[in-house]
């Protein structure tokens, strides 16, 4: 699964003594940035991803998802008149947005989006995450999730739901379920992290889907050429050697990387 991976990757990075200073997650992502934290145990949060998942089951077939490379203040006046039907369920960059809603109406939009030369792309779902139609199975959700037990985290969290810092205890089963009815605002989180002084964004995950819109997070916040922005692994290239070069990208930027640690029992 992949939010096992983003963890995973979180502790190996540790083990290079690369301990982050702050987690932040992208929607599911923050469900594994919660178990980094501390206010998720591992068995709580694969709770949360597994029956949230089945749950989620009840809403296939009833909606999408659309990518669009603009600004969602730009974005929102075009749904005008799309209320209930599509609304901003990721803002994940200045210029990076996600909308959700009925299908028949996002087939609209993108044909709009084609006619004006933007190259929106729908996201390969059959159902409408971060959108209104996620009300449908809110009792399900708290049901489901009332066992969750979180718990005061030992690593800052910083909610791309709320767009503040969490304690770690608010992350119940209703939390979950307001990270998948609410707008994501990854971007936002970066920027308000990069002015907060975070230096080193390390994407946790098996291809670095979020670069791009922190690396114009932290452009926004005019801090581009302070800030350090890399991934850990990549498609097809998934071994040792990827995930080294990446820690080494951190540590020619002025990061701490303990090679002694990650290379002594290769000897090379």
């Amino acid at each position: 699964m992949l939010w096992a991976v983003m963890v995973s990757l979180a502790e190996v990075w540790r083990s290079l003594g690369v301990e982050p200073a702050a987690v932040v997650g992208h929607s599911q992502g923050e469900i594994a940035a919660a178990v980094v934290a501390g206010a998720l145990s591992l068995e709580d949060g694969a709770r949360v991803v597994a029956l949230r998942s089945r749950a989620i089951v009840a809403l296939a077939g009833r909606g999408g998802m659309v990518s669009v490379p603009l600004p969602s203040a730009e974005v929102a006046g075009r749904l005008a008149g799309l209320e209930g039907r599509v609304s901003i369920a990721a803002v994940n960059g200045p210029a990076s947005t996600v909308v959700s809603g009925e299908v028949d109406a996002l087939d609209g939009l993108l044909a709009e989006y084609e006619l004006a030369g933007v190259r929106a792309r729908r996201i390969e779902v059959d159902y409408a995450s971060h959108s209104a139609y996620v009300a449908a199975i809110e009792d399900e959700l708290a049901r489901l999730l009332a066992p969750v037990t979180p718990r005061s985290g030992e690593v800052p969290w910083y909610s791309t739901v709320r767009g503040c810092w969490l304690e770690g205890v608010e992350a119940g089963g209703a939390y979950w379920y307001e990270n998948l009815r609410e707008t994501v605002g990854f971007g936002p989180a970066v920027e308000a992290l990069a002015g907060e002084g975070f230096r080193f964004f390390v994407e946790c995950s098996a291809h670095p889907v979020l670069r791009i819109g922190v690396l114009e997070s932290v452009e926004a916040a005019g801090l581009a050429d302070a800030c350090v922005v890399v991934g850990s692994l990549r498609r097809d290239d998934g071994g040792l050697r990827r995930l080294w070069t990446s820690a080494a990208e951190v540590w020619v930027r002025g990061g701490e990387v303990d090679w002694e640690r990650a290379i002594a029992p290769a000897r090379p």
